[in-house]
C-alpha cells in the first residue's frame, strides 16, 4: 500500500506561483495517479505556504522528505518568471549556469556547481545530464529546450549517479511534459515582441470511450523572431529563431492496474547562426577592425544553421500488487545538425568550418518500486542504453589547407541500481543507493587532408586513422541520513559519487601529436553535503540551505592546441585531455517568504569556490594559474511579486526580477605554457546582472493576459568564445539584448 507522507510545509520550487489563492490539488503523473511531481507550492487563504512532492528519488515523496538539493519549477511559476527556454532557469537555480553553446542558438552548454562541458563536439559526453520525461537525451544538439506544454522542470544539483547514471557528474535536469487527462482540455497562445517576435502555441488533449481508457495530447509551436544582428555580407539576420515543434502523447488505460504510454516529438530549428562579436584585431586580416555591434558578423560562409530531432518512447506501468509497482520505459531518439561556422566572423577564409553532427539512442530502463507503508520503500532498475554518434567536419585554413575530421562513437552501456530509504525511527532516516555500470566505447576516427576547398580530392596527408575501443566501469555509492527535528525542519547529510565516462577524441592529430589518440579517462566526483529545509513563521516563510564540498578527478577539458606541421608550420587541434584533479566547494540558500496574501518573495543566493588541486600540463602542474570555466564565486536571484484581485476585472499579478553573477572565465585556454612561455588570454566576463519584469492579467477564467520583458537594462555580457592565437581568433558571444513580449492565452 502506498504511505502517507508528512506534508510538512517546505520545498524547494523557487517559484511565484506561490502567490496563488489556494493549493491545488495534486496533478496527474504520467500513468494517470495522483502525483508526486511538483505542484508549485501555493498561497492558502490564510497566508500559508503548501507543501510540494517531486520524483527526485524515482519514487512519489514530498520534497522536504527528500534529502537532495532539488529545484522545482511549475507551468505557472515558468510563465511568471518569463522562462521560455530552459537558458532562463540561469539565475533562478543557485550554482546553475546555461546557455547556448558557442555559435548555435539551440545547443545546450549546462554547468551545475562548476561541472559541466563546454564542448558540444560528438564522442563527449555532457557534465549536466538532460531528461524529456524518463528519457535521457545523450547529446547536447538541440537540447536548449523551449518550453512548449510543459508540466514542470526539476533541477537536480550535485552528483546523481546512483538513479540517473553516467554524465550526471554534477546534475540533471528534468524536463516533464503535459500529463494525459480524462477530460477535454487546452489552450492556444499567440505572442508578439520586439526584433519582430512572433510566437504561436497550441494544445489540445481529451479521453475517449465510457471509460476514458484512450486519451491523447498533441501540442505545437511555431517560434520566430528576427536577428539580433546582420551578416553584413550576405544581408541575412543572425541570431535570428525559427522553430516548429510538435509532440503527440496517446495513453491506452487498459485496467486500473497496467497502462501504456506513448509520445513522439518533433523539433524542426531552421534558426540561422549565431553572431559573434570580433573581440581583437585578427592579425592576418588587419584590414577589418572589431565592430560596435556585439551580433553584427561579416562573416563569409553561409548562413545555415539546421538541427532537427525526434524522439519516440514507450512507457508501461504495471501494478503488480498493492505492494510493488513495475514500469518499463523504451526510448528512441535521433538528431541531425548542419551549422557553418566562421570562426574569424571575416569574410576572408581565414578559418572556416562546416560541420555535420548526427545521433542515434535506443535505451529500455525497467524500474521496480516497492512500498508497502512500512519502514522501507525503494526502487530498483535495469537501464540499457545503446547509441552511436558521428559526424564530419570540413576546415578550411587560409584557404590553403584543407582538412576533414570525420568519425562515429558507438557506445554500449548497462547499469543496475537500486535505492532504499529506511524509517529507522519516525523522525530518523537512512537512505542507502549504489549504481553498477559497465560501458564500452568503439570509435573509429579517419581525419585526412584535402588538395583544394572542394574536400573532393585526397592530398595523402593523414592526420589520423584509427579503430579503437575501451570499456569503463563503475561503481557509484550513495547515502544519506536525514532527521525531522520539528514539523517543519528537516536537516541532513549525504554522500554520493558521480560517473562520467571517457572516450575518444574525434578531433585526433595522431601523426604530429601521438598521445591525442589515445583515450581520455572517466570523471569522478565524489560529494559531501549537509543541508537543511526549514518552513518557519507559520508556513509564511522558506529557507532551504545546503553545502557540498566535492571532489573531482580526472576532469575533462578541451583546449585549442597548437603543433608544429612535418613542413615545420603551425596549426591547431582540439585537444581533449584529463587535466587533473579539482575540489569544488559551495553553499546555497533558497527562500520564499510570504508576508501577506499581497506580497511574494522568492530567490536564492549562491557561493562557488572552485579551485584545481593538480593540472598537468607538458609535464608541468599548472594548477595554480587555471581558473575554473563557468564557476561564478557568486550568483543570486530576487524576485518580488505583487496580486490583487481587480473585482470584475479579474486578477493582476506584477513581478521584478533581479539576478547578478561575479566575474566568470567562460573559455579554457592554458594562460601560460611553461615550455613556450607563451601566454594566453581566455575569455572572461566580469560581474553584471539582469533586471526582468512582467505583468500577467486574468480578465476571466479562460483568459491569460501578460506582458514580458528580460535583461531591461540591456546590460552586455559575453557567455562563451573562442580564442585560437594560431589563427588570429578571439571572438566572443553574447546573451541576449532587451526584449518584450505581449502574449494572449485563451484555455479551453
Amino acid at each position: 500500500m502506498r504511505r502517507t507522507h508528512r506534508h510538512a510545509p517546505l520545498c524547494l520550487a523557487i517559484a511565484l506561483g506561490l502567490a496563488g489563492p489556494a493549493a491545488h490539488a495534486q496533478q496527474a503523473t504520467q500513468d494517470g495517479q495522483p502525483s508526486a511531481q511538483a505542484n508549485k507550492p501555493q498561497a492558502s487563504n490564510n497566508g500559508e505556504l503548501g507543501s510540494i512532492t517531486v520524483t527526485a528519488r524515482r519514487r512519489e515523496e514530498t520534497l522536504q522528505e527528500v534529502p537532495v538539493a532539488v529545484t522545482a519549477f511549475t507551468s505557472q511559476a515558468l510563465d511568471k518568471l518569463n522562462v521560455q527556454d530552459l537558458g532562463d532557469l540561469k539565475g533562478q537555480v543557485p550554482n546553475l549556469t546555461l546557455y547556448a553553446a558557442r555559435g548555435s542558438n539551440t545547443t545546450i552548454t549546462a554547468y551545475i556547481r562548476g561541472v559541466g562541458q563546454s564542448d558540444p563536439l560528438w564522442g563527449v559526453d555532457p557534465g549536466v545530464g538532460m531528461y524529456i520525461d524518463d528519457v535521457y537525451v545523450a547529446r547536447p544538439q538541440g537540447a536548449l529546450f523551449d518550453l512548449l506544454d510543459v508540466n514542470r522542470v526539476e533541477v537536480l544539483r550535485g552528483p546523481q549517479g546512483t538513479l540517473y547514471g553516467k554524465n550526471t557528474i554534477g546534475g540533471a535536469i528534468k524536463y516533464v511534459t503535459k500529463p494525459l487527462a480524462t477530460n477535454f482540455n487546452g489552450f492556444v497562445q499567440g505572442t508578439v515582441g520586439n526584433y519582430n517576435e512572433r510566437d504561436v502555441k497550441f494544445a489540445v488533449g481529451d479521453a475517449f470511450g465510457d471509460a476514458k481508457a484512450l486519451r491523447a495530447r498533441l501540442s505545437m509551436a511555431k517560434l520566430t523572431r528576427d536577428g539580433f544582428g546582420k551578416n553584413l555580407t550576405s544581408g541575412h539576420d543572425v541570431s535570428d529563431k525559427d522553430i516548429f515543434a510538435w509532440r503527440l502523447a496517446v495513453g491506452a488505460y487498459v485496467t486500473e492496474k497496467f497502462d501504456l504510454q506513448f509520445a513522439y516529438d518533433h523539433t524542426d530549428d531552421e534558426s540561422g547562426v549565431r553572431g559573434a562579436q570580433m573581440l581583437a584585431k585578427n592579425p592576418f586580416a588587419p584590414t577589418y577592425s572589431p565592430m560596435a555591434s556585439r551580433y553584427d558578423v561579416r562573416n563569409g560562409m553561409p548562413d545555415v544553421n539546421h538541427t532537427k530531432l525526434d524522439g519516440l518512447s514507450m512507457t508501461a506501468n504495471v501494478k503488480l500488487n498493492e505492494n510493488w509497482a513495475l514500469k518499463y520505459v523504451w526510448a528512441k531518439r535521433q538528431s541531425n545538425t548542419e551549422t557553418n561556422i566562421d570562426f574569424d566572423t571575416l569574410p576572408n577564409k581565414v578559418a572556416d568550418v562546416k560541420a555535420f553532427y548526427r545521433d542515434h539512442q535506443t535505451s529500455n530502463e525497467i524500474q521496480v518500486n516497492y512500498d508497502a507503508g512500512g519502514r522501507a520503500h525503494g526502487v530498483m532498475g535495469i537501464y540499457q542504453f545503446d547509441g552511436d554518434a558521428g559526424g564530419q567536419v570540413l576546415n578550411n585554413f587560409f584557404n590553403l589547407s584543407f582538412g576533414d575530421t570525420r568519425g562515429t562513437v558507438y557506445t554500449k552501456s548497462t547499469a543496475v541500481y537500486a535505492d532504499w530509504t529506511f524509517d529507522l525511527t519516525s523522525k530518523f532516516k537512512l537512505d542507502a543507493g549504489v549504481r553498477y555500470t559497465d560501458e564500452k566505447k568503439h570509435t573509429i576516427v579517419h581525419n585526412i587532408g584535402y588538395t583544394d576547398g572542394t574536400f573532393t580530392k585526397p592530398s595523402g596527408v593523414i592526420a589520423a586513422d584509427f579503430d579503437k575501443s575501451i570499456g569503463f566501469k563503475n561503481v557509484s555509492p550513495k547515502l544519506s541520513l536525514d532527521y525531522q527535528i520539528t514539523p517543519g525542519v528537516m536537516v541532513y547529510g549525504l554522500a554520493s559519487r558521480g560517473f562520467k565516462s571517457g572516450g575518444y577524441n574525434i578531433r585526433a592529430q595522431s601523426v604530429a601529436v601521438p598521445r591525442s589518440a589515445e583515450p581520455f579517462r572517466d570523471e569522478r566526483v565524489d560529494s559531501l553535503e549537509i543541508g537543511s529545509k526549514m518552513a518557519l513563521l507559520d508556513q509564511s516563510l522558506f529557507l532551504n540551505m545546503a553545502y557540498f564540498h566535492n571532489k573531482y578527478k580526472n576532469i575533462q577539458l578541451s583546449v585549442f592546441t597548437e603543433y608544429t606541421t612535418p613542413a615545420n608550420t603551425k596549426a591547431f587541434f582540439g585537444d581533449f585531455t584529463n587535466a587533473g584533479q579539482g575540489t569544488v566547494s559551495g553553499f546555497e540558500f533558497e527562500y520564499q517568504w510570504l508576508p501577506s496574501k499581497h506580497f511574494a518573495l522568492t530567490g536564492n543566493l549562491a557561493w562557488l569556490n572552485a579551485k584545481f588541486d593538480e593540472y598537468m600540463y607538458k609535464n608541468f602542474n599548472i594548477a595554480d594559474q587555471q581558473k575554473f570555466t563557468n564557476a561564478p564565486k557568486f550568483s543570486g536571484a530576487i524576485n518580488a511579486e505583487y496580486r490583487t484581485s481587480l473585482g470584475s476585472a479579474g486578477d493582476l499579478t506584477a513581478r521584478v526580477s533581479y539576478t547578478r553573477q561575479s566575474s566568470v572565465v567562460a573559455t579554457t585556454e592554458v594562460t601560460h605554457d611553461p615550455v613556450t612561455g607563451v601566454n594566453t588570454q581566455p575569455i572572461e566576463q566580469g560581474a553584471y546582472g539582469l533586471i526582468g519584469a512582467g505583468v500577467i492579467w486574468k480578465p476571466s477564467k479562460p483568459w491569460t493576459v501578460s506582458l514580458q520583458g528580460s535583461n531591461l537594462n540591456n546590460t552586455k555580457y559575453l557567455t562563451t568564445g573562442y580564442v585560437i592565437p594560431a589563427l588570429g581568433v578571439r571572438t566572443g558571444f553574447y546573451g541576449a539584448p532587451r526584449q518584450y513580449t505581449l502574449s494572449v492565452r485563451y484555455d479551453f
